[in-house]
């Protein structure tokens, strides 16, 4: 009973957002060109479920590029349509089409001359009749046994929201740098933002030695520098290559009297670098592309200036 419940509710409202691909004309294309076209913000309104599915509209517009905020309707007869600007665009939701405290701030909204989009469950209602553009979101029936909880027609309402925030994306021109630029704070404003140089070490951190110095200054390099590896260098300071904690294993294993080896005779040559104004995200990829934990930063004489280690992406989060 349960799970033949559940999956009732599932169809019925999978049902409603596929019949809404259909619906799809010129009106969705007008709401989007007033929306592409709005100089303030994109002002969603519903009342009850209906505006909790517009605040999460307000929530996904704002994310993409498209400036968004909520008007409680009842709240907006009451002062709160002082938020209002004549180069704002109302988005207003309403299964009914007849929420009464929507249709009291329609007038005002209307002496304002401000564009108005109706997302309904009817179209013939008044509502829709004193908006400017009217998207369908009717439903055949809703998922609620009986037939008065809102479900699928909050659900068509929220992917038709979503259908309009992403065709707003895709005209905006709107990238994956833009998107992290909002979400500074989370694992993908990291991955985008992040550049090697923001978590590089330089200067005296920078594990360096000549192609001839012996095993034990390689060991204590690597040793106090701390990131497993130092880079090699010519007499002009110019990258050779790289020597690693593995290295060093692999040199004991294989020579009777390994002190007595230079730098030269057992590094990595032409070890992986990356530019400084690579995103962080790239050095993973690199890392994992080649199963090493390291790249080294040079400049335009292809002398170290930074290396970048894999558990520093790991504290950035980047990785």
């Amino acid at each position: 009973m349960v799970l033949e419940q559940a999956k009732r509710t599932l169809e019925i409202e999978s049902k409603a957002v596929a019949a809404l691909i259909d619906r799809l004309d010129e009106r969705f294309v007008k709401a989007v060109e007033l929306l592409y076209n709005c100089k303030g913000r994109v002002v969603v309104t519903g009342m009850g479920k209906s505006g909790l599915i517009g605040k999460k509209i307000v929530s996904t517009l704002s994310s993409t590029g498209s400036p968004a905020i909520f008007l409680h309707p009842a709240e907006g007869s009451h002062g709160d349509l002082g938020m209002l600007t004549r180069d704002d665009v109302i988005l207003a939701i309403s299964n009914s089409g007849e929420t009464e405290e929507l249709l009291n701030i329609l007038p005002i909204i209307r002496r304002f001359n401000i564009k108005t989009i109706a997302m309904v469950g009817h179209v013939g209602s008044k509502l829709a009749k004193s908006c400017d553009v009217v998207l369908d979101v009717s439903v055949a029936e809703e998922a609620c046994v009986l037939g008065i909880t809102p479900t699928a027609s909050t659900t068509a309402a929220l992917a038709m929201g979503d259908a309009l925030a992403m065709a707003l994306l895709k005209k905006r021109g709107f990238t994956r740098e833009d998107f992290a630029v909002l979400h500074p704070g989370g694992a993908l404003g990291k991955k985008f933002l992040l550049r090697v140089e923001d978590l590089m070490h330089t200067g005296e951190q920078i594990p360096i030695v000549r192609e001839n110095a012996l095993l034990k200054d390689v060991i204590y390099e690597i040793s106090s520098k701390t990131l497993g590896m130092t880079c090699v260098v010519n007499a002009e300071g110019g990258l050779e290559g790289i020597i690693t904690d593995g290295d060093l294993r692999r040199l004991m294993e294989r020579v009777e009297e390994p002190f007595s080896t230079v730098a030269r005779d057992f590094m990595t040559v032409s070890p992986k670098t990356i530019d400084r104004e690579e995103l962080a995200a790239r050095a993973v990829s690199v890392m994992e592309h080649y199963s090493i934990t390291s790249l080294i930063i040079v400049d335009s004489e292809s002398r170290p200036i930074g290396v970048i280690h894999i558990h520093d992406l790991l504290k950035a989060g980047v990785a």
